[in-house]
């Protein structure tokens, strides 16, 4: 988290003995509190900075929670109960504002660009005239493909998928959970495989698929016949009853094969931690796939798994368990699938910072989001905080193998009006509570990852656009002087040319890589 000074620069225009509205500009949107807007209450003013869309739950009525930045769940950047856990509650709670006067659907996460309002109180705005809306939009999101997101250090040759279906049934309908009749059942397979047939990954891990056979072998079937390519699904064996959940696996038969059998871990919660090995028929190269559901943070508990009162939620203690589980199974099952390499995925019901991520990131695993993103990183938005519950994490021999990993950003942004049940859409927008996570992989068991030079980054400009030298795979954040931020991106060779000019001034380039931060200075002339 940034320690800059928050400034608000007021710039009042004389124009034929009027004053001109008023331009606001914020040097540090992280530490900006709505107090500082009490002085303009009763004025128009123009932000200079963009405003984030933090919460859309109320633009039916023409408003939106706007912020000067993406508001994260304190779990996701912070440790709990430390001080940087605390100054992140605090400004969470003093930072969004409430947005009238907006017309069309938003998603979470877009940008509003040079906002001029009326500001009616510290926490309320009216807009004044056009708004200009920029960013995460629904078109930027059918604009971006899936293998766009995945190839940040190379071309992958396999894309791997863990996905939260939200209840997939196809069998047990009008529980009370998923569907309720089979109009309902037809719109949400309609609307998840507008998803997937988009994604085309070479292995799907879903959680929160119904149990049995019938969920699993609906989806690879309808996969293999609106892509093209022939899918199959591992089976378990099991039945389906109720609307009881498991995890499990769709894979691509072409392209991939199935090594061994499907490994159950039951240590705590049943039929949802699940280990396969995968052999790429191209190379002949395997890896470990395990996809996991841990307990959720929702419900009564009591002794070790009560609320702490600490951020991470009831069944904390369940859910550290279940990493611990799975980190031993991964130990006992490397010698019967004949390789070390794991990749780690699917919802764990944790954020970044908490107690059951931090043993496994503690215990040789790599966190995949943090690892190419860094604090921007989500996929699930809950009481408008953002963060990720869905992870991918990698060991140290399977890192080097991956090109790149993202979040699908196609349902945490998105209002629930947009669901299977509430509504007419059947395309892949809100299919579910929870973005994808995909990860591109070129396995080689005789790769090593190049000489990234960690001690050694440099930053140089030639004329406009700024170059990054020996950082390939990290992530970039440009600031100008007054800390907005310009330029963010994935660095995608070693040699990484950023193509969009800046004005000249002085600039802050934070680069991300291998679990290392640095921070230069840079003057554009």
């Amino acid at each position: 988290m940034k320690h800059f000074y928050a400034v608000i620069t007021l710039c009042v225009f004389t124009v034929f003995g009027m004053k001109a509205q008023t331009q606001i500009t914020i040097s540090d949107p992280d530490t900006w509190t709505t107090s500082q807007l009490s002085k303009y209450v009763g004025q128009t003013v123009t932000f200079l900075t963009p405003l984030y869309v933090t919460n859309n739950y109320n633009y039916t009525s023409g408003r939106l929670s706007v912020s000067p930045h993406r508001i994260y769940s304190p779990t996701n950047q912070a440790v709990p109960l430390t001080n940087a856990y605390s100054d992140i509650v605090r400004l969470n709670n003093n930072s969004e504002m409430t947005l009238s006067g907006i017309s069309d659907y938003h998603r979470m996460g877009e940008r509003i660009i040079g906002l001029t309002c009326k500001v009616n109180s510290t926490t309320s705005l009216t807009a004044v005239g056009t708004v200009k809306f920029a960013g995460n939009t629904r078109d930027d999101m059918r604009a971006t493909t899936p293998d766009m997101l995945v190839d940040s250090k190379g071309t992958h040759t396999l894309l791997v998928c863990a996905f939260n279906l939200e209840y997939y049934l196809v069998e047990n309908l009008g529980t009370g959970y998923g569907p309720d009749d089979e109009y309902e059942s037809a719109r949400q397979h309609k609307k998840i495989m507008d998803a997937l047939s988009r994604i085309k990954a070479d292995i799907f891990g879903f959680v929160e698929i119904e149990r049995g056979q019938a969920a699993l072998r609906k989806i690879a079937q309808s996969l293999s016949a609106t892509t093209g390519k022939t899918y199959d699904f591992i089976n378990d064996g099991g039945s389906s009853y109720s609307s009881y959940t498991k995890s499990g696996y769709v894979y691509c038969s072409s392209t991939v094969e199935p090594v061994g059998n499907m490994r159950a871990n039951d240590a705590q919660v049943s039929n949802r931690k699940m280990m396969q090995a995968f052999r790429e028929k191209s190379s002949g190269e395997i890896f470990i796939f395990s996809i996991n559901h841990f307990k959720a943070k929702s419900g009564t508990a009591t002794g070790l798994n009560a609320d702490q009162g600490d951020g991470q939620g009831t069944f904390n203690y369940t859910r550290t368990l279940e990493a611990q589980s799975v980190l031993a199974q991964y130990q006992t099952n490397t010698t019967y699938y004949g390789d070390d390499d794991i990749l780690i995925m699917g919802d764990l019901n944790a954020y970044a910072k908490e107690d059951p991520i931090r043993t496994l990131t503690e215990n040789g695993m790599t966190d995949l989001h943090r690892y190419f993103h860094a604090d921007s990183a989500y996929s699930y938005v809950y009481h408008n905080q953002a963060g990720y519950l869905d992870h991918a994490l990698a060991n140290s021999t399977l890192l080097p193998q991956i090109t790149g990993m993202s979040a699908y950003h196609i349902n945490s942004d998105e209002h629930d009006r947009f669901t299977y049940d509430k509504s007419t859409d059947e395309t892949m927008f809100r299919s579910s509570d929870h973005d994808p996570v995909l990860v591109g992989l070129r396995l080689n068991a005789s790769y090593v990852e190049p000489d990234n030079h960690i001690n050694n980054f440099e930053v140089i400009t030639e004329g406009t656009t700024p170059r990054i030298l020996h950082a390939m795979g990290g992530y970039y954040l440009i600031h100008n002087i007054n800390g907005l931020c310009q330029l963010q991106g994935t660095i995608s060779n070693d040699d990484f040319h950023i193509s969009t000019p800046l004005p000249a001034g002085l600039y802050i380039v934070t680069v991300y890589h291998n679990g290392e931060t640095k921070t230069f200075k840079l003057i554009v002339r």
